[in-house]
């Protein structure tokens, strides 16, 4: 069994309050990523609430986004259409930039059936991308990872590529 992990795919990342025209462009390679994708199909969604400029990332990083329930926290509706298409297919909330929830799902997933890979694309490459692909290297050191880097993008197209660049050298695989 092969696993894709569809990374944040929401509005406020690609045209809302934290959206590039990166992002913009990878939705049809990520919509065809998941059409044509034999396998489970999982997609993380960056998920606050109200108090998000209270939290540590909120400090950090003060612009609300994918506030639980509003238009922003949305995925995309294509990205959305293609995962609703897929029989096996789950979304899994996130509260931060790595999802402890997606690592223990894809562990029980592991549990079932062997897994011959695990492929992540998805949003922002530099920030939750690379976060879920050393969380899942962690929770399952030996499955072959890789990050399909024509579906994904970063804050800045510099980030983006250095978070390619750090995730190779955690053996992350960048096709």
């Amino acid at each position: 069994m092969d696993i894709l992990v569809v990374v944040d795919m929401q509005k406020d990342f690609i045209d809302g309050s934290l959206g590039t025209k990166e992002a913009v462009a990878i939705v049809p390679n990520v919509v065809e990523k998941i059409r044509g994708f034999d396998g489970t199909v999982i997609a993380t969604r960056d998920t606050h609430g109200s108090d998000y400029l209270d939290t540590e990332e909120g400090r950090h990083l003060p612009v609300v986004h994918c506030v639980k329930d509003t238009p922003g926290w949305q995925l995309h509706p294509e990205v959305e259409a293609a995962l609703r298409a897929k029989a096996d297919s789950r979304i899994i909330d996130k509260p931060t930039f790595g999802s402890v929830e997606l690592g223990e799902a894809v562990r029980e997933l592991a549990a079932e059936a062997p897994i011959g890979k695990i492929t992540l694309v998805g949003l922002c490459t530099d920030i939750c991308v690379i976060s879920n692909a050393l969380l899942l290297k962690a929770f399952l050191p030996e499955v072959p990872l890789e990050a399909d880097i024509s579906c994904c993008a970063g804050v800045t197209p510099e980030s983006h590529a250095q978070a390619a660049e750090a995730m190779k050298m955690c053996q992350v695989a960048v096709v």
